[in-house]
């Protein structure tokens, strides 16, 4: 199998090959860890390759090759280093639940990427591993998350509603609810096929959101109704957008209206003000890290200091643990207020547009430039400037995905487009992306570090 071939393909389509015999599993595994070795030394986003996973055909996707991020999913017998020096050598005993299920689907496991540390900014720029370059402009960052990532390389990616998928065995949620697995894919229907292996609660879970009585990928072909929209053209935090960002918006507003859709710009109402919603999250940010990072320490043995940790992660740590518990329950109060004013809004509308970044991927080694003289809040502040769309759904537990929507013409990096829907209404977002992916597709465009080149 050719480079161009296997890059021509998204997850279902080599899945296809596999099933009519036009290629083997095996070469299609080669074919990726071929295109692995050709790219990873200008980009840096894979820190190892396994092959010795055994693959198996039966599942739906029959062996189709696969990436984890090193964070969060375990594989038993594989490290799981978060991003830090502190979990250097850290090996998984055994699967987690989404592991568990994406070996039965047939995802054939080929290794593991960079994460920023413990998932503490939205740049993957660590110590431990380096910084991961962008394939457009490899003078810029690659984001970190879901919809941050996908917005700066030019990809789906869909963040479910909370409790859609299954965190377990070892939690029951990350970061108080606010982090949820994701997956990030070229085409919708990667993401909805995923979805349906992903979702549904596992045993133990402490909540579950019904599924819809059709699959995701059979519902993500339907040709969504005539929606009513809000758009929120800047971030609560007032910061400016970026002229190619504002022109894209501009660009998906005229391509909605012209599908039949209902359009209205508005200032969302959150029930708090800016300063209270970063302070609110720092207090989760920095409660759940000084936990997770006591906990393998305590492992490890390793000093929790700058020797092992990254300075910005350093100061979430000691934030976190000057908190009280009386300062977390007051970070749930406001949740719970933030959370109810999104579900209002969302009883007016069927979903909300947003640029999912009010700026273009940074270059390389600006993010983290400040971070030597921020205190734990300072740094969120600092985080959540540099992506102030995304956090609310975050908050709220509501699912939002981002949506390729055009190129700077000067640095030729990716632009993406936000939607936040209704709390378990993924089926409604993924349909409303098809039909974009129809009129203004994506897939065929392809970014300077391209393995079919």
């Amino acid at each position: 199998m050719k480079l161009s071939e296997y890059a021509d393909h998204d997850a279902i389509g080599l899945a296809q090959l596999i099933q009519n015999k036009e290629v083997s599993a095996e070469e299609v595994q080669s074919t990726a860890l071929k295109a692995i070795a050709q790219l990873n030394s200008k980009i840096n986003a894979v820190i190892e390759t396994w092959q010795d996973e055994t693959i198996s055909t039966r599942g739906v996707l029959r062996g189709v090759p696969f990436l984890v991020k090193d964070l969060g999913l375990t594989i038993a017998g594989r490290k799981n280093e978060l991003g830090s020096r502190i979990a250097k050598g850290c090996v998984a005993t055994h699967d987690s639940d989404l592991m568990t299920r994406f070996r039965s689907a047939g995802l054939n496991v080929l290794g593991r990427t960079t994460t920023p540390e413990f998932a503490a900014s939205t740049t993957t720029e660590s110590i431990f591993s380096g910084a991961t370059r962008n394939p457009w402009n490899i003078q810029h960052g690659s984001g970190g998350s879901i919809r941050v990532p996908a917005a700066m390389g030019g990809i789906f990616g869909l963040k479910p509603s909370r409790g859609r998928i299954p965190m377990g065995p070892d939690v029951d949620e990350v970061w108080s609810g606010l982090a949820v697995h994701g997956v990030l894919t070229r085409t919708v229907r990667d993401s909805a096929l995923l979805l349906d292996i992903m979702s549904g609660s596992a045993v133990g879970d402490p909540f579950q959101i019904e599924r819809p009585a059709s699959s995701f990928l059979e519902l993500k072909k339907l040709n969504p109704q005539p929606l009513k929209i809000a758009v929120q053209t800047r971030p609560l935090n007032g910061k400016a957008v970026h002229p190619s960002i504002q022109q894209a918006l501009s660009k998906m507003i005229q391509t909605l209206t012209s599908l039949g859709h209902q359009v209205e710009e508005i200032s969302p109402m959150i029930g708090i003000s800016w300063e209270a919603f970063v302070a609110m999250n720092t207090k989760f940010w920095a409660s759940n890290t000084a936990s997770w990072i006591d906990a393998i320490s305590a492992q490890t043995g390793r000093s929790i200091n700058h020797e092992h940790l990254e300075p910005a992660t350093l100061a979430l740590y000691q934030y976190g643990k000057q908190m009280s518990a009386t300062d977390f329950l007051g970070a749930l109060y406001e949740r719970n207020i933030v959370t109810r004013k999104v579900g209002h809004l969302f009883e007016e509308f069927d979903c909300m547009l947003s640029p999912t970044l009010s700026d273009l991927a940074p270059e390389i080694g600006t993010y983290n430039a400040s971070q030597n003289q921020l205190d734990g809040h300072g740094w969120m502040n600092w985080v959540f400037e540099q992506s102030p769309f995304t956090a609310l759904a975050n908050i709220a537990g509501i699912p939002a995905m981002s949506v390729p929507c055009g190129q700077d013409a000067d640095t030729h990096l990716p632009i993406g487009m936000q939607f936040m829907g209704k709390n378990g209404q993924e089926a409604s977002l993924l349909a409303l992306a098809a039909q974009l992916e129809m009129v203004m597709p994506w897939i065929h465009q392809k970014p300077r570090n391209w393995v079919a080149h």
